[in-house]
C-alpha cells in the first residue's frame, strides 16, 4: 500500500519543539504591538550575540519579502543585481526583486554547482559601462545554493575582493544559510560579515519555524528607513511577537544548528545510500540538506506511486530535501524503494 512521505522541501516540516514552546509563552500574556514587546527585542539580541555583530534585525513573513525588500534597500531603480542563473530571485521570486525595487534588473550569471564565481561577476560588470545600461550595484549569493553547494570562506573573500574593485555591495539569500554553517564548520559570522557579506537574510521557516524570516544588516547606512519599507509591502506585523519569540527557541541552546547538523546527515545517509544503487549518479556534490539525482522518468513515476514526494527539478534531475524532522529510518526506506524501482525496471 502506498505510504505518504515527503522529500520535497523543508518548508513542508513542521514547527520544531523549541520554537513552538516559545510561541505558547508569548501567547502567556500580552504584549505591545509592531515589534516593541519583550520578545522582538529578544530574539533580536540573540542574532545579534549569534553573528558576533551590533547589526541592525529586522523581521518579515517570508523569503520572498526579504530577499525583495533588502535587495531594493541596497539600490535603486537604474542600478542591475548580479545573480546566478539559477538563483532563487531569479527563477523563483515572481520579479519580486524588480518590483520592490521599482525595476532593478537582475544580471544572470553562470558558474559551475550553481555558485557565481569572481571571473563571470568581473565579466558582467565590465560587459557594458555606458549609461543606457543599468548600473550594477549589488551581488546576491544563495548560502547554501540552490542545488546544495556551499560558498567556501575563500570563495567569499575572493568575490569580496571584486566587489571591492568594482563599488559592488553583497547580499546573501540565506534560505539554507543554517545548513551551510553546519556542513562548513564555520561560524555564522565567519561566513558573512568576516567574509565581506553586507546584508544576510536568514530563514527560519525552513529550518522549524512555522513563518518568519530575519533580515540582518551588518552594514546599518544601508538599513536606512527599512522599517518605513516593510511597513509599505504589508510585512509589518501587529503581533510581532508571534514571529520572533519563536526565533528565540531556534536560537537558544544552537537549536537551529542541531536542527541543521541533523538535516545534513539525513542527506549524507541518503547520498550514500544513492551512490550503492546501480545506474544511478548524483547530479551536483552533496554538501548540505539536498540530493540531487539523475533519476529516470519512469522511476519517480514509481516512486510517487508508492508515495513519496519530491521535486523534479530544472532540467529534470530528481531533488529530494532532509529537513529537522526528517529520520534516518525514512531515509532508509526511500533508498530502499528506489532501489527495488531500479532493479524492477
Amino acid at each position: 500500500m502506498p505510504h505518504n512521505e515527503q522529500f520535497a522541501s523543508d518548508n513542508y516540516a513542521g514547527i520544531c519543539p523549541q520554537a513552538m514552546d516559545y510561541m505558547a509563552r508569548a501567547n502567556e500574556r500580552d504584549a505591545s504591538a509592531y515589534g516593541e514587546d519583550p520578545w522582538t527585542q529578544m530574539a533580536a539580541d540573540r542574532l545579534r550575540e549569534t553573528f558576533e555583530s551590533d547589526c541592525e534585525v529586522y523581521f518579515v513573513f517570508n523569503g520572498t519579502a526579504a530577499n525583495s525588500l533588502s535587495l531594493a534597500a541596497m539600490c535603486q531603480s537604474f542600478h542591475s543585481v548580479i545573480c546566478h542563473e539559477l538563483a532563487h530571485v531569479e527563477t523563483d521570486e515572481c520579479g519580486g526583486p524588480e518590483y520592490a525595487s521599482n525595476g532593478s534588473k537582475l544580471l544572470v550569471g553562470t558558474g559551475p554547482d550553481g555558485k557565481l564565481t569572481p571571473q563571470s561577476i568581473e565579466q558582467m560588470v565590465t560587459r557594458r559601462t555606458d549609461i543606457h545600461y543599468p548600473k550594477p550595484r549589488v551581488i546576491t549569493l544563495t548560502q547554501s545554493t540552490e542545488v546544495g553547494t556551499l560558498y567556501s570562506i575563500e570563495e567569499l573573500k575572493a568575490i569580496r575582493e571584486v566587489a571591492d574593485h568594482y563599488g559592488l555591495r553583497i547580499h546573501m539569500d540565506g534560505a539554507r544559510f543554517a545548513n551551510a554553517v553546519a556542513a562548513l564548520d564555520a561560524t555564522p559570522a565567519e561566513i558573512t560579515w568576516k567574509a565581506g557579506v553586507d546584508v544576510l537574510c536568514f530563514s527560519g521557516t525552513k529550518n522549524g519555524l512555522a513563518v518568519g524570516e530575519a533580515i540582518l544588516f551588518f552594514n546599518r547606512q544601508l538599513a536606512e528607513d527599512f522599517e518605513w519599507r516593510c511597513k509599505q509591502a504589508g510585512q509589518l506585523a501587529s503581533k510581532m511577537r508571534f514571529i520572533s519569540a519563536p526565533w528565540c527557541g531556534l536560537l537558544e541552546d544552537d537549536t537551529w544548528l542541531k536542527n541543521a547538523t541533523h538535516a545534513n546527515a539525513c542527506a549524507e545517509r541518503l547520498e550514500d545510500g544513492i551512490r550503492g544503487i546501480a545506474g544511478l549518479e548524483l547530479c551536483f556534490p552533496r554538501q548540505s540538506n539536498a540530493v540531487f539525482v539523475d533519476l529516470p522518468g519512469d522511476v519517480q513515476t514509481a516512486l510517487r506511486a508508492r508515495g513519496w514526494h519530491f521535486y523534479t527539478f530544472i532540467g529534470g534531475a530528481a531533488r529530494f530535501v532532509c529537513s529537522w524532522s526528517s529520520t534516518l529510518p525514512q531515509v532508509d526506506r526511500l533508498v530502499q524503494d528506489i532501489g527495488e524501482v531500479m532493479r524492477n525496471r
